[in-house]
């Protein structure tokens, strides 16, 4: 079976094409190349779950100039994820957020720092609940 992004991915990927226009999208992705698929990772399909991917990278140069507005949206995302359930957690720049502390930044040693994008994984919930997220910086809901 062909892999897919689930719903909430390319949901939250729309909303923020929507507002980000001319964004850059050079480390955007959602399906993991040949290192993700050595390891584990969200980037790379479920086989239990129909070939779904829970995850999505999002360029951090979201407009031009290149304002710095991606730290935002990283930390709205987080905000976010404490009431809706289908963000299992959010990388940028060396920090991690997810619910095991709270949704509190603490610093992440992976193989990654997640410099160039910010990295979004989806819970289990998100494979098939597509609704707007409700983020201040991507708009109205």
């Amino acid at each position: 079976m062909k892999p897919w992004l689930c719903k909430a991915g390319e949901t939250l990927r729309g909303q923020i094409n929507a507002t980000y226009p001319d964004r850059d999208k050079t480390s955007d992705g959602w399906i993991g190349d040949a290192r993700h698929s050595a390891r584990k990772s969200d980037h790379n399909p479920d086989a239990s779950a129909d070939n779904v991917v829970r995850a999505i990278d999002i360029d951090k140069d979201l407009v031009s100039p290149k304002l710095d507005y991606a730290a935002d949206l990283a930390d709205q995302l987080r905000l976010c994820a404490k009431k809706d359930g289908r963000i299992a957690y959010v990388i940028f720049r060396g920090r991690i957020a997810s619910p095991k502390k709270s949704w509190r930044w603490r610093a992440y040693d992976g193989i990654n720092r997640h410099e160039h994008h910010i990295h979004i994984s989806f819970t289990q919930k998100g494979d098939q609940d597509s609704p707007p997220f409700d983020i201040p910086l991507l708009g109205e809901k």
